[in-house]
């Protein structure tokens, strides 16, 4: 059976990466994934102001799945206020549904 879930998808800078972790575990997420990834963007300049190059080390990704709005958007804030005014990056939420992860669920089930 699927669980209803929220999913938090971060995509910034590299070099955030220890920083966007330590925000998203401190905000009580159980967990994260976090991918290498590139392309281009309005901004098109890094934090170094240099154009950006669209290559697939230049930009992590983070998706993070809560079961709750409020903690993605006390990530996303979180991270916006700190980074997005200096660094590149974007930030979005969407409806998810979980379907095999007995993790996710805790220990009560789904």
């Amino acid at each position: 059976m699927a669980k209803q879930a929220i999913k938090l998808v971060l995509v910034t800078e590299k070099l955030l990466l220890k920083k966007v972790a330590k925000i998203i575990e401190e905000a009580g997420a159980t967990g994260y994934t976090v991918v290498e990834t590139g392309g281009k963007g309005s901004r098109n300049v890094r934090s170094s102001g240099q154009p950006s190059v669209s290559d697939t080390e230049s930009n992590i990704k983070f998706e993070v799945l809560t079961e709750n709005r409020d903690v993605a958007e006390k990530i996303a804030d979180q991270v916006a206020v700190k980074y997005f005014n200096d660094y590149a990056g974007i930030a979005y939420i969407c409806n998810a549904e979980v379907l095999y992860a007995h993790t996710f669920c805790g220990p009560e089930g789904c």
